[in-house]
């Protein structure tokens, strides 16, 4: 079968037709819908109301962040340490906006959305289009992909409020996610230096304010983070 994504970039003066941007997003789709589905479904059996978990994938539209938001919304933490958890986790995408910024809708709306729906797949996809892609099919491109996650946490977040199951260990989720993006860094870096901050930071942020320990601990690894690389640049 022949490669769209490779006969697009090397014509850059064919933009992709909308009908094939729906095929551009059939693969994300298969991957959104039946994990917006899950993420519907445990929102509601954590105890929040259907339609919260379709304003959540509306107004966050986070993937990941939003699974990490079920189990410490279930263990009754702070909104603070939350939102807090969820920007560092998305960090990323600034970077992902920087390297599309000049191909990005000049519009208010329509380049804050796209800055707003740059998940993951959706950069993934961006980077493959032609460079005279429009911007508007780039934006309609990021939309059906958030429709999709939309869709899945619907469907999900009605399932979930007509069934009842125990939620019984969901507050180890959160654990676990952290220590597998843990294993992850360590795999790709080989570095044990953030380890060894972020045990610091929470062993000193604990004993000052037990019930703001992660947001405390979030914070001083964050400034060690960032007095970490000034002195490398400056030895270098």
């Amino acid at each position: 079968m022949p490669d769209r994504s490779s006969h697009s970039a090397n014509n850059p003066s064919h933009p992709a037709p909308p009908s094939s941007l729906l095929a551009l997003t059939t693969p994300v789709a298969m991957g959104y819908i039946p994990l917006g589905t899950v993420f519907g479904f445990l929102f509601v059996q954590a105890g929040a109301h259907w339609s919260l978990a379709w304003l959540s994938s509306l107004l966050i539209y986070a993937g990941a962040a939003q699974y990490m938001m079920v189990p410490m919304l279930a263990a009754g933490m702070p909104l603070a340490a939350i939102a807090l958890a969820t920007l560092v986790v998305n960090l990323r995408h600034i970077f992902y906006g920087l390297s599309l910024l000049e191909r990005l809708p000049r519009g208010r709306l329509l380049r804050g959305y796209m800055a707003f729906a740059l998940t993951d797949e959706t950069y993934s996809i961006l980077t493959t289009l032609p460079a005279s892609t429009p911007p508007r099919q780039m934006a309609l491109l990021a939309l059906l992909n958030h429709g999709w996650w939309l869709l899945g946490t619907a469907l999900g977040a009605l399932i979930g409020s007509q069934a009842r199951l125990t939620l019984a260990g969901l507050d180890f989720v959160l654990a676990a996610l952290f220590a597998v993006l843990t294993v992850e860094q360590w795999r790709s870096r080989r570095q044990a230096t953030p380890v060894w901050v972020a045990l610091a930071a929470y062993g000193l942020a604990y004993p000052v304010a037990p019930q703001h320990a992660l947001v405390l601990a979030i914070a001083l690894s964050l400034g060690a983070g960032f007095w970490l690389a000034d002195k490398s640049d400056a030895d270098d």
